[in-house]
């Protein structure tokens, strides 16, 4: 039988997610600026922006951003079980597997 979804849970983890997103993009964006002394290409498929610059920004945000969810995920699991005294149901499932 298939396991019900815990919205809980899901809300949990959503809005931690979006948090973190947030804010580490906002700290991307600022360090870029720090370091390049320009604004981030917002834009990067824009021609008049070089491709070192635009792969350059790709990469930092996609590790930053990954990276981020990762932590948050886990430290998300490890609140959820603090509260609750149990895991996800979704981690639940893979245990049983």
């Amino acid at each position: 039988m298939p396991q019900k979804p815990d919205i809980g849970w899901k809300i949990f983890a959503g809005i931690a997610g979006m948090a973190s997103a947030y804010a580490v993009r906002k700290t991307i964006e600022f360090s870029w600026k720090k370091g390049t002394g320009k604004e981030p290409p917002m834009n990067p498929e824009d021609p008049n922006v070089r491709l070192t610059e635009a792969l350059g920004w790709a990469v930092i945000m996609g590790v930053g951003l990954e990276v981020t969810r990762v932590l948050v995920s886990r430290a998300a699991v490890k609140q959820w079980e603090t509260s609750t005294g149990a895991l996800p149901a979704h981690l639940l499932k893979d245990l049983k597997d």
